[in-house]
């Protein structure tokens, strides 16, 4: 069959209609990165461009909406991602835009990986954290935070937000290998490494999707801890961001709720980036890591090296508070039953060189006399099974040998070992002999008499001589020169 032109031409047109919603469709369907990169997007023609990030806000009570349309107001084409781990609820009153996205962390069946990575939606150089109750109220505030990010030397900068909690500069010092942050005034304002209080921050875009947990929340801890890390400063601008007329978290309830599920937030925060105490200048302290009823921070050690130390990590502090809680009781307990102690090993070690437990120890260590172990109720306990103490602690004999053992709880297994020696002819002896260099009889007379020296806080007994005795079991200048306890798996020089 023949078409006639006037078919053929309605025919053509159909085709062409079907070509450029096919086009339309699968343009619709593209990440926000890859259609942004048209040259009418590009900062060349436009000027420096940021994308509004909106992290920190309650699902249940916010000014999001709010804050979204201000910056609307100012340019109707800024771009807006508001991220959440789930689907908000109650709904997000969102504009019906094309450059407003809701960004959703978890992963779900029925989405592309993408969907969940809130870099993609992101096109610009540039990105601000901006919190809820801020709202823009001033043309080119963005921008102009751009031209101070340039100029200057930070990393990142802030402005303040007009709330009852505006910005202040502190100085933070994060050690991962002693899994700490400490917080103290700036030494110089308005350079700081971290803030505290309600501020809009920006920078980079590269830069906050470089770094480990870019959105974890608390987004303002979970930001500076990582980028005081890095040496990253932020710096302070007087170019302050209006609050929302309608302040969200206005009711009682709202605010404890809020407070609540945001110390939560910080706890969960804290452990996931290995930090286990946090200090204050005026000497407060926030622990993050194990205690009476969990267990201690690592498993079972293998070959004398614990876990933490192939990550660069020395004993977490909370561990090191327990082991100094329950070295100084057991030696309470000896020392009231007249059971004569001495520091042993690596302990005798640590109170040698700085008269605490060596920073990266996972125990302590006594010597005891074995004929007086029949003076100790607890340890005549332990001779028949484990005893649990009034004060939590748990006496028992240890499964590896005939020593004793003493737990900070039935929990949580950081322990103080007893190890009965008995003179032989003038020299200390005992029946359980372990693969350690250290372990090794030596003279009587290194224990008549005993001596104080200050350890963990404390003062315990400890060998006369002690440097001598030290020398004799792990070797000359021991004290002077540390080094891990199995060099030839991991050493401390890294050698």
């Amino acid at each position: 069959m023949r078409l006639t032109r006037c078919q053929a031409a309605l025919a053509a047109a159909i085709t062409l209609n079907l070509l450029v919603l096919f086009y339309f469709s699968w343009l619709q369907h593209q990440p926000r990165n890859s259609r942004a990169r048209s040259p009418r997007r590009t900062s060349t023609t436009t000027g420096p461009r940021v994308t509004v990030l909106v992290r920190e806000f309650e699902a249940f009570d916010n000014a999001v909406p709010e804050l979204v349309d201000s910056f609307l107001q100012q340019d109707p084409a800024q771009p807006v991602v508001v991220v959440a781990d789930t689907l908000p609820y109650p709904p997000l009153a969102l504009p019906r835009v094309p450059n407003v996205r809701l960004a959703l962390l978890q992963p779900a069946l029925d989405r592309p990986a993408a969907a969940s990575r809130p870099e993609t939606y992101v096109a610009t150089e540039f990105v601000a954290l901006v919190p809820d109750g801020s709202r823009a109220e001033s043309p080119n505030q963005l921008e102009r935070m751009v031209e101070a990010l340039r100029a200057g030397g930070a990393r990142l900068v802030a402005a303040p937000v007009a709330t009852g909690n505006p910005a202040r500069c502190l100085a933070l010092n994060v050690s991962l290998r002693e899994w700490t942050a400490h917080y103290a005034p700036a030494p110089a304002v308005p350079r700081c490494d971290a803030l505290d209080g309600d501020a809009v921050v920006l920078l980079r875009t590269r830069d906050l999707f470089n770094l480990s947990a870019p959105l974890a929340r608390p987004l303002g801890s979970s930001l500076f801890l990582q980028t005081a890390l890095r040496g990253w400063p932020v710096q302070l601008l007087a170019l302050p961001f209006a609050a929302a007329r309608q302040p969200p978290l206005a009711t009682a309830h709202a605010r404890w709720k809020a407070e609540r599920e945001g110390r939560a937030r910080r706890a969960t925060l804290l452990r996931a980036l290995g930090i286990r105490l946090v200090s204050w200048s005026g000497g407060r302290l926030e622990w993050f890591g194990c205690g009476k009823e969990s267990t201690r921070c690592f498993g079972t050690v293998v070959g004398d090296t614990p876990s933490y130390l192939y990550e660069g990590r020395w004993t977490p502090p909370c561990c090191l508070r327990a082991l100094r809680e329950t070295a100084r009781y057991v030696v309470g307990v000896l020392e009231a039953a007249g059971v004569r102690y001495w520091l042993e090993g690596g302990s005798l070690l640590g109170a040698a060189r700085h008269g605490d437990i060596i920073p990266w120890d996972y125990d302590v260590d006594l010597g005891i006399y074995l004929e007086d172990v029949s003076n100790c109720e607890q340890l005549r306990g332990a001779e028949a099974g484990s005893v649990v103490d009034e004060r939590g602690f748990v006496w028992e004999k240890a499964v590896e040998g005939d020593f004793f053992r003493v737990q900070y709880s039935e929990t949580n297994h950081l322990h103080v070992d007893l190890w009965p020696f008995y003179p032989r002819n003038g020299v200390m002896t005992k029946d359980t002999w372990l693969d350690h260099r250290q372990d090794i009889e030596f003279p009587e007379h290194f224990l008549q008499p005993l001596v104080p020296l200050p350890f963990a806080g404390f003062v315990a007994q400890a060998p006369n001589n002690y440097r001598r005795f030290l020398e004799l079991k792990f070797g000359p200048g021991v004290i002077e020169n540390p080094e891990y306890p199995n060099p030839a798996l991991l050493s401390l020089t890294g050698g």
